[in-house]
């Protein structure tokens, strides 16, 4: 290969990286250098501009209208408003690495938490004062029934994240599991409705219905598998490919037999 063909190689592996890169939003977390004297909102308001308001706009007032401005990265309308989520939204998908997002094209996916404890605070904080919202709950899931919130969960939940919530796939999303989420994450993601996900109002599901919901899932993580193997406690589907394997192979044996008993 000749000189000049190297060269526009490169200058073509270069181009290809810049759009990339062009597209995609700055990785990590910014903050301040220095965040002890700021007060809690102060420092909110820091680390909203460096991490959310490419997406979410100045203020919390969203990035969805028709012409608005280009954001770090030249992302254009994709954040929408924050005012009135308050601190229940904010901490969900902040607590949980949903947010921020290193591309606004990508579902929101739990991953490493970068922000301290401190910085958590003060973002919830600030989202929280931006809009009259609801605040963080506290549910209590010794006051809930398990059995009860098996069948709610069943019947709300089951179909997208499996009975035993170890999640799944649906159309053009992926469900994630919920066994690691805490009390607080769960409550929230049912009010928020995170993604695809449905939000369901205290009329649809009551503070005490969620309180049961949480505690079936609390019992889930350690279930008692009197049966024996729990092939992965994903539900019927490994169940059917075992079963469906072990007639198989006992056909299998029958047919081999008669054939062996016929040749005699």
């Amino acid at each position: 290969m000749s000189r000049a063909r190297v060269l526009i190689a490169f200058a073509l592996t270069g181009l290809a990286l810049a759009a990339i890169a062009h597209a995609e939003l700055p990785s990590g977390i910014s903050r301040p250098s220095d965040e002890r004297g700021l007060s809690q909102q102060q420092l909110g308001a820091q680390l909203y501009a460096g991490n959310c308001a490419t997406c979410h706009g100045i203020a919390g007032r969203g990035m969805l209208e028709p012409g608005g401005t280009r954001g770090a990265g030249d992302i254009k309308g994709q954040g929408p408003p924050l005012v009135g989520v308050g601190a229940q939204a904010a901490d969900l998908y902040l607590s949980t690495g949903f947010m921020p997002l290193s591309n606004p094209h990508v579902q929101p996916w739990r991953r490493r938490v970068e922000f301290t404890r401190k910085e958590l605070a003060a973002l919830t904080s600030y989202v929280a004062s931006l809009g009259p919202g609801p605040p963080i709950p506290h549910p209590n899931p010794s006051a809930g029934n398990v059995s009860e919130g098996l069948h709610l969960f069943t019947d709300h939940c089951a179909g997208c994240h499996q009975v035993v919530a170890e999640g799944g796939y649906v159309t053009n999303a992926r469900v994630p599991v919920i066994k690691s989420d805490t009390p607080t994450q769960i409550a929230e993601a049912v009010r928020v409705g995170p993604y695809l996900m449905p939000k369901f109002s205290r009329k649809h599901i009551s503070d005490r219905q969620l309180n049961s919901i949480i505690a079936y899932l609390q019992a889930s993580k350690q279930p008692n598998d009197r049966g024996g193997w729990g092939i992965g406690h994903i539900g019927p589907v490994p169940e059917g490919m075992v079963t469906w394997l072990i007639a198989a192979v006992a056909l299998v044996g029958l047919c081999v037999l008669i054939g062996e008993r016929l040749r005699a």
